[in-house]
């Protein structure tokens, strides 16, 4: 069989979407190519992001390919499942140009894994894939009445199978990536330290979050914590810098302390970005994490006060002042440390300020809060709503434009309603 692997050329314009708009590795497509390819099935990626392609060069790649299946992704990438852009305008745009030369049309992503029988109507696609497609794909060719994890036509209704899928981080092979790929990866995701002077890539070496803050989505993908082996990780990483790769970004739910990993990067050429929380790392552990090449770390911290991030499931057990100390101690050893902060309006705008203040004295970036979006699949949606259903998006996207006057600093015009943003004729 013939699987085409869509990566749209993906635009954003009056969405709420705050995720980074550079192009980054689609490692799903990666992983699932791999495997594709190890059952003797023939597969090509088209990404239209990287390569800047037009619909109409998507089209003609597609249609010179004949797949049998073609495959569409609800998020830019992996990295933006959790905060994906909720509209489907552009998935919708991108099934509509290749229907009727794509094959059996696919849909993944974190909508799918959401809310899979909104997916499956709005984009018109044949089958919907619940949670982390890249095992999963190969499975399209049995009979899909005894396939578990998938939402499809039975005559004109949708038909919901199973729940969504979970991968087993073992048995993902390293992924090794055309040159020219990685040559055209321009983007240092989240780099601040010095300008870039070779090619940037994203990895993950581990999977989903033990944690359940109350406004990550990842009820129903990424969610269970998995570790990579550091075998395959070294793999992958040292094909990455054989290709000229100077910079990582590992796109970890959370990049927990892992010695043996930050050892072996230690004596590896490269440097790298993470996201974690301040209060699992050590002092010594910081030294080592900046001796092993880290440049970049996003630490959640949420709220300034134990009140705030109670009220968010943080589950921390450090005092601020505790975290601001490990914050500074990191600086020490790293040289961008960012402390992010979320909108719950519980803190006190004039302590937020103090603090932000005394954090950049010592040389970390607080951010100003980022107003809340309550995700379909996250628990703050859930407490609000109830499980989510098919006006869900639409629903959380009304909410966040009618509770925040302000938005995130990289939102230069007006967020609008999905009703404006998506194709509202069926593309069925």
């Amino acid at each position: 069989m013939k699987y085409a692997l869509i990566n749209p050329n993906w635009t954003f314009t009056g969405s709420i979407y705050f995720g980074c708009r550079e192009p980054h590795l689609p490692l799903e497509y990666g992983y699932a190519k791999a495997l594709l390819e190890q059952q003797g099935h023939e597969v090509l990626i088209v990404d239209g992001q990287l390569y800047n392609l037009s619909p109409e060069d998507i089209r003609n790649q597609v249609a010179a390919f004949k797949p049998d299946f073609t495959v569409v992704t609800t998020a830019p990438s992996y990295l933006f499942w959790r905060c994906a852009p909720p509209e489907l305008r552009v998935p919708q745009e991108t099934v509509l140009d290749l229907r009727n030369i794509g094959g059996t049309m696919v849909a993944v992503g974190p909508h799918g894994s959401t809310t899979p029988k909104a997916t499956l109507k709005k984009l018109g696609v044949d089958v919907v894939v619940l949670g982390e497609c890249e095992e999963f794909l190969p499975k399209l060719t049995e009979n899909w009445e005894n396939v578990s994890s998938i939402c499809y036509w039975d005559g004109d209704k949708p038909r919901l199978q199973g729940s969504p899928h979970t991968s087993d981080m073992t048995a993902l092979p390293a992924l090794h990536w055309q040159a020219e790929t990685i040559q055209r990866h321009h983007h240092h995701h989240h780099r601040f330290e010095a300008a870039p002077t070779g090619a940037g890539a994203e990895m993950e070496t581990s999977r989903g979050c033990p944690y359940h803050c109350s406004f990550c989505a990842k009820d129903n993908f990424r969610n269970s914590y998995r570790k990579r082996p550091l075998a395959v990780i070294l793999e992958e990483l040292d094909g990455l810098i054989a290709q000229g790769v100077e910079y990582v970004y590992f796109i970890d739910e959370i990049f927990l302390p892992n010695r043996s990993l930050l050892e072996a990067l230690v004596e590896r050429p490269v440097k790298f970005g993470i996201q974690t929380r301040i209060d699992l790392w050590t002092r010594s552990l910081l030294e080592l994490l900046g001796r092993a090449g880290c440049v970049s770390i996003e630490a959640g911290v949420e709220s300034i006060s134990e009140q705030g991030r109670q009220l968010l499931d943080k589950n921390c057990k450090l005092s601020t002042e505790a975290l601001s100390e490990l914050l500074i101690h990191a600086k020490k050893h790293v040289p961008f440390v960012q402390a992010n902060l979320l909108e719950g309006k519980v803190d006190d705008p004039e302590a937020i300020a103090a603090w932000r203040q005394h954090l950049q004295q010592f040389g970390v970036w607080a951010n100003k809060p980022v107003p809340l979006f309550p995700y379909p699949g996250s628990p703050d949606y859930t407490k609000k709503w109830g499980f989510p259903d098919e006006e869900a998006w639409e629903r959380a996207n009304a909410y966040y434009l009618d509770v925040y006057a302000e938005f995130s600093d990289i939102q230069d015009e007006q967020p609008l309603p999905l009703s404006q943003l998506e194709l509202s004729a069926p593309t069925k």
